[in-house]
Parts: structure tokens; sequence; C-alpha cells
């Protein structure tokens, strides 16, 4: 298989050469560029025509919010290469913007999960492959926040409806969630479609259902 080719924008020099490093040990992973500002990421996109960008949230030129920004004008201009955004924050707000166009390609991943084995390239791969990644303690968060926070239409979803929902928002196919279940893809379907229905999400061809009810649980 072809090595996934990426480009790195990170403003922090010890963190970028961090990145690079930790990327240089892993097999089937090819750095082709390195950024530390927005405009320098979107230009090294357009000539290197990567399969990921690993990026900060915060870089110049305003340190506030590039990574997201950079992650919606590739999606416009770029839709075949992932985005993965590395934060210190685990602000679902900033989530919710990186998958409001759609979840596929897409990756969110804490920095502390750095220095944790096979965490980033495992993003890397799962949004070069088209799906999604959101790190998992971000998810342990926001489930524990919904469980302290007032009655909202998710309470209408069953205890295992709402851990298919966990699994769903953090970018697990169906097969995959089955596996970790224990059980078929036939009854994690059936879980799904469940969740549309108490959620209100009706079929619509110009959304998609899926997205929808991660939006809906992340928000």
């Amino acid at each position: 298989m072809s090595p996934v080719r990426v480009v790195v924008a990170e403003d922090n020099l010890l963190v970028r050469a961090g990145i690079e490093a930790l990327l240089s040990t892993e097999d089937g992973v090819v750095v082709t560029g390195v950024v530390s500002r927005y405009e320098e990421l979107l230009a090294q996109v357009h000539r290197d025509e990567p399969d990921v960008v690993v990026t900060d949230i915060r870089m110049p030129p305003t340190s506030s919010d590039e990574g997201i920004r950079a992650a919606a004008a590739l999606r416009r201009s770029h839709p075949d290469v992932g985005v993965v955004v590395l934060s210190q924050f685990l602000d679902p707000a900033y989530l919710l913007r990186l998958i409001e166009d759609g979840s596929s390609r897409r990756g969110y991943l804490l920095k502390e999960r750095l220095a944790s084995t096979g965490q980033l390239s495992s993003a890397i791969r799962t949004v070069a492959e088209g799906g999604s990644f959101i790190d998992p303690l971000v998810v342990d968060s926001l489930v524990t926040a919904k469980a302290r926070s007032p009655e909202t239409t998710l309470d209408r979803l069953t205890p295992r409806e709402m851990q298919t929902l966990s699994e769903v928002a953090a970018g697990r196919s169906n097969s995959a969630i089955a596996a970790g279940f224990g059980v078929t893809e036939r009854a994690i379907e059936k879980h799904i479609n469940s969740i549309f229905y108490k959620l209100g999400l009706l079929k619509d061809d110009n959304s998609n259902r899926r997205v929808c009810a991660v939006l809906m649980f992340l928000s």
C-alpha cells in the first residue's frame, strides 16, 4: 500500500519537532511538509496534495481557531484530504465546528494523548480512509456532562442506545461497534434506527441522520 502522506501545521517548535519525530517512526506514514501558519498550510496542501493534514487549532496569524477554519476551507477546496485537529481543550464547541459539515475524514485528538502509543497514527489512518476519529477522552467527558445535565431529548434513549451513539460519535462503523459489543451488525442497525426515531430524525435526502445524531449528542 502507498504511504499516507501528511502535512503538519504547528507553530510551537518543540511540539512540531515532536510530531515529526513521532511520525518518522510509523511505517506507512510520510511527512511531506511542515508549516507554522494558516496561509502556509493552505499553500502547502495545494502544492503537496497530501492525504491528511495534522494541525493545531491555534496558530498565526490570530492564534484563535485557524485549524478549524483550515478544515472548513479544505472541505471545499480539497474534500478528499483528511484533517486531524490537535487540541489542548475539551471544549465541545471546537469539535462541533469541526464536524458541522460532516464528520467524514475529520479527527479531533487531545495533545496530551500524543504520547500514547499509536493514537496519532490511528487517527491519521482512520481519516485517510474516509472515517472519523474523536478522542475517547473527549467522548467520555461529554457523556459525563450529559449525565449531569437537565433532561433532554437524549434521555429517551436506553443505556445501550446511548452507548451505541457514543461509539458512533467516536467515529466507529456499525461493524466495529458490533464487534466491540459482541453482537451482530444487524442488532446495531436496529439500535441506530431506534435512535433516529427517538431523536426525531426522519429520513431526509438532504441530511445525514448519523451526523445529525452525533451533533445532538455533542451539543
